[in-house]
């Protein structure tokens, strides 16, 4: 195969791509560099970028969301949704309940723990979609959590399935590597092993590496927020730090292990925790008013949801939107190739239809389900008890989860125990996080092996770790995080070309007077041997 022509024979740089292990540590250095040397400088460069993408290309992200889904549920109900994802006799590698597990974790992880109480109770209190008179309200509250599921519902998934499924349909099904590259062929051909698959697999590393290590700061702010709540820990960034290389190093070695091992085994141990938080919150909360709320807020979510995915802040001064929904849609983008990548690689011998499907439905429910347990008890607690989320998440947004508890559960030691259940959910998906994004790293850069050296995977995991800290302690997080969705508008353009391709060669494939992507490809590898190639 032509990508095995690309990789290094022997040395450090063995089994590896020598552009891509080179170029993608030398943009990862340099945009730690540029970002801790001068944090305000940088967050006022990354922040002016974000800015005008809030006030200028809103519709352009909120436009790109939304035909990510509709062509997802249309590819779910057309004839292509019986291809498989792999050659016709082959089946899934993973149980549902394991396969649901890590792209669950993969897809979301630390980041529902750290907003599912949070972000409902900041649009509590004022978004664009209520009036003064209603903040605070029934009505507020019915808002906020409509809004928040939006965020994290099937607008985002489905980005991810359409990345995933072209990601996994061109390596399984047309036999080229597991790569963002491979997604371009049916419109670059050859030219993928070059510059142009050169440059979409680092945005992709790019988008990786910073993405995650912008996820577990915050993950460890708030990992030792849990600490200090049950511990007495406190809470600073030395503790933080130590925290995150703590993480990383138990990270690495689950990656090591690979897919079928620590991955998979740590994503069915989050799956399981999140279950029993889930049924203790409801057990312990206020019982009946969360379950109707759950069907409540799902039936008025799904009535609103289009509505909301084309909706485009007519107000120019307007900050709100570019503030919350650009700001997810970018992170969902800069998310797009790590997470895309790691459902393929467990995704082979699916069909198209149970794909999309199965990403975008389960996810969704699950979300939706969190979100309402977690922030509907918290508005609970502001609507018809004592209160005092709103304050503590204005006061300190890491708290915000610990403080719930603390106003729901009566007993002391009821408290401790959930909260205790609390931070080792942070930990686990912590660590699935981590090790997910190393094996994907590692696998753009050795051009779509799907398990890379080990000494790799050993560099990359201790260097997320590694950048996570350094930009903790620098205070150069916060301009991370807002570089990665700035970084998501280029990824954009290739997802759109990804879709295209995609599109493109699942009709070929239901035509059979079309050449395939992997016929093409035979040709043109037999061309360059000298070979007669019959006529089409």
């Amino acid at each position: 195969m032509r990508n095995e022509t690309m990789l290094a024979k022997g040395g450090l740089l063995a089994d590896t791509s020598p552009i891509m292990a080179i170029g993608s540590g030398l943009l990862v250095l340099a945009f730690v560099l540029f970002t801790i040397v001068d944090p305000e400088y940088a967050n006022g460069l990354y922040s002016a970028a974000k800015n005008y993408i809030a006030s200028d290309l809103a519709w352009y992200y909120v436009g790109v969301i939304s035909c990510f889904l509709f062509f997802a549920i249309w590819l779910s109900l057309s004839r292509y949704g019986s291809i498989r994802l792999g050659k016709d006799h082959d089946r899934p590698e993973f149980s549902n309940f394991s396969w649901f597990s890590m792209l669950f974790g993969a897809g979301i992880g630390i980041g529902i723990l750290f907003w599912s109480i949070a972000e409902p109770i900041y649009h509590f209190q004022s978004n664009p979609l209520i009036t003064e008179d209603q903040q605070l309200t029934q009505e507020a509250a019915q808002v906020a959590m409509r809004i928040s599921i939006f965020h994290w519902g099937l607008h985002g998934w489905a980005l991810f399935s359409v990345i995933g499924l072209a990601l996994a349909y061109f390596s399984y099904r047309k036999g080229l590597p597991l790569s963002i590259r491979s997604s371009l062929y049916p419109i670059f051909g050859e030219r993928i092993y070059g510059p142009i698959g050169h440059i979409a697999d680092l945005l992709a590393v790019f988008g990786t590496v910073f993405g995650i290590a912008t996820s577990l700061g915050l993950g460890a702010q708030q990992m030792n927020a849990g600490l200090s709540y049950l511990l007495g820990i406190e809470v600073s960034s030395t503790n933080q730090v130590i925290l995150i290389v703590a993480i990383s190093i138990i990270a690495t070695v689950s990656a090591l292990t690979g897919v079928n091992k620590g991955i998979r085994i740590l994503s069915e141990l989050n799956m399981q925790l999140t279950a029993l938080i889930l049924v203790l919150f409801v057990v312990f909360g206020p019982t009946a008013y969360l379950l109707g709320a759950f069907f409540t807020n799902t039936g008025d979510y799904l009535l609103h949801a289009v509505e909301l995915g084309l909706w485009v802040d007519p107000d120019p001064e307007g900050q709100w939107q570019g503030w919350w929904t650009i700001f997810y849609w970018g992170w969902w983008i800069a998310w797009a190739p790590f997470v895309g990548m790691f459902i393929a690689r467990i995704s082979k011998g699916r069909t198209v239809r149970e794909f999309v499907l199965g990403v975008l439905i389960a996810p969704t429910l699950l979300s939706t389900f969190w979100i309402t347990i977690f922030g509907n008890s918290a508005i609970f607690m502001e609507l018809h008890s004592q209160g005092g989320v709103v304050e503590a998440v204005n006061n300190d947004i890491t708290m915000a989860l610990f403080k719930t508890i603390e106003l729901m559960v009566a007993n002391e030691w009821l408290t401790m125990v959930l909260a205790a259940i609390c931070t080792v959910m942070l930990v686990t998906y912590f660590v699935t996080s981590a090790d997910s994004a190393t094996l994907v790293i590692c696998t753009l850069i050795s051009v779509g092996n799907e398990h890379p050296p080990a000494r790799l995977r050993v560099f990359w995991g201790l260097a997320i770790g590694a950048v996570a800290a350094v930009l903790l302690y620098a205070g150069g997080l916060k301009a991370l995080q807002t570089a990665s969705i700035v970084a998501a508008l280029p990824f954009s353009v290739i997802a759109i070309m990804a879709t295209y391709g995609l599109l493109r060669s699942l009709q070929e494939e239901v035509n059979p007077c079309q050449s395939s992507v992997a016929e093409e490809a035979r040709e043109i590898e037999a061309e360059a041997d000298g070979a007669l190639v019959p006529e089409r």
